[in-house]
């Protein structure tokens, strides 16, 4: 754990997690929740990493941003209770659509930045010296008071924390270009070829009053160009970050350690695979504990003749079957003669008897008849999106039946 000194000074520092919207590439899982509402490892759910990232750090004003389906992710917030920031004074803040100025969609945003713009009165008025501004969307561990140091000693207007991951994934990102000072000097979203992979980790800190005043730039700018307010601001990368980077008041801060971004089904299962493997160290520190809102459960049961190989079973889990590299959320219940191998399954999953699951991620509440074959040994590892069933939640898959690699079944389906 990297050990930072007190501040010279005590700025009043901002946290805003922004809880995004509907994650459209993970398909039939986003179509009823927020993406950061997805767990992982069973027991926890996306927002908490950004979440306990903050509070360990201290941060006294938390607020979190949700722009879909924001019901799905209230009862697990809990208030802030789960991080200690249900307090009087400061502390948690859900923030909903409404709360913010009309941008493309009225009520809603269109973007990072425009969901930023939104929040600019409610920023004004708490006055704060540095707003950190969040993804919900990623695992990784982070000391927030480290960046923040960091961006004051330099006298940074943005500091803009980044990764570096394999090049080949780096399309997928904002790749970041940083000089032998650490300054950012070009940002590109999405490179068709990216030249190297440094990447923007999805975290972000801004002096305050640089903020509001580039936000209220960008507002005014697009007043003249769209008058009708048909267009939003976009992401960071499309026009925010580059005016900082234009003068040279953007600096970059390295992350180390585990980080990944569980945008899409491949990498969602190949994020659990790695942490069967112990290579996500998040959970390594006890004095970083990844806190979260959790059923009260008995423990995981497994019976007398059932197979459990290199898995996690989180509470309530019932297994008299056969698990193999997979990770069975809080209540799930495999009977006698079910296979389940290299899947994810989320709360109150139910696999009946001499049913196969191979490369699945099923949803919650979900029914799993006996003798039905769902999905297939994938050609490599990690497979791909097209390889991946992904099963909705409450969904019906009848006895006998055969759910070839690959399907989607939408929330609520029978088949």
């Amino acid at each position: 754990m990297l050990e930072v000194t007190p501040f010279a000074r005590s700025p009043r520092i901002l946290g805003i997690v922004q809880a995004g919207g509907k994650g459209s590439r993970m398909d039939v899982l986003t179509r009823e929740r927020a993406k950061p509402a997805i767990p992982y490892g069973g027991s926890f759910q996306l927002i908490d990493f950004a979440l306990s990232n903050l509070s360990n750090s201290g941060i006294p004003d938390v607020w979190v941003s949700v722009q879909f389906a924001a019901s799905s992710l209230d009862r697990h917030l809990a208030g802030g209770r789960p991080w200690d920031l249900d307090r009087t004074t400061g502390g948690y803040r859900r923030l909903v659509p409404e709360e913010g100025r009309a941008g493309a969609i009225e009520g809603f945003s269109s973007g990072n930045v425009d969901d930023l713009l939104q929040l600019m009165p409610q920023i004004t008025e708490l006055g704060p010296d540095v707003v950190v501004v969040m993804s919900a969307d990623q695992v990784y561990r982070l000391d927030v008071r480290a960046v923040v140091e960091q961006h004051l000693a330099k006298g940074a207007e943005l500091t803009v924390v980044t990764v570096e991951i394999p090049v080949e994934d780096a399309q997928h990102k904002a790749v970041v270009d940083v000089d032998d000072d650490g300054r950012v000097t070009w940002v590109e979203d999405k490179p068709d070829e990216p030249a190297h992979g440094v990447v923007a980790a999805e975290v972000f800190v801004y002096d305050a009053a640089a903020l509001l005043r580039e936000l209220d730039s960008l507002r005014r700018d697009r007043a003249t160009e769209d008058p009708g307010l048909t267009e939003g601001l976009g992401d960071f990368a499309d026009g925010l970050v580059p005016r900082f980077i234009e003068r040279g008041s953007a600096y970059a801060f390295a992350l180390s350690g585990y980080w990944r971004d569980l945008g899409r089904p491949s990498v969602y299962l190949e994020a659990h695979r790695e942490l069967l493997q112990g290579r996500v160290d998040v959970f390594d520190d006890r004095r970083w504990p990844i806190r979260t809102h959790f059923p009260e459960l008995r423990p995981a049961m497994v019976s007398a003749g059932a197979v459990v190989e290199d898995s996690l079973l989180t509470a309530g889990v019932e297994v008299a079957g056969t698990v193999r590299r997979s990770v069975l959320g809080p209540g799930c219940m495999i009977e006698a003669g079910a296979v389940v191998q290299d899947c994810v399954l989320m709360d109150d999953v139910v696999v009946q008897a001499g049913a196969v699951l191979t490369a699945c991620v099923v949803d919650h509440r979900c029914r799993i008849g006996s003798d039905a074959t769902v999905g297939a040994e994938p050609a490599q590892w990690p497979p791909t999106d097209e390889e991946i069933v992904l099963i909705g939640r409450e969904s019906q898959i009848s006895p006998g039946q055969a759910i070839e690699a690959g399907a989607r079944l939408e929330p609520g389906s029978s088949a």
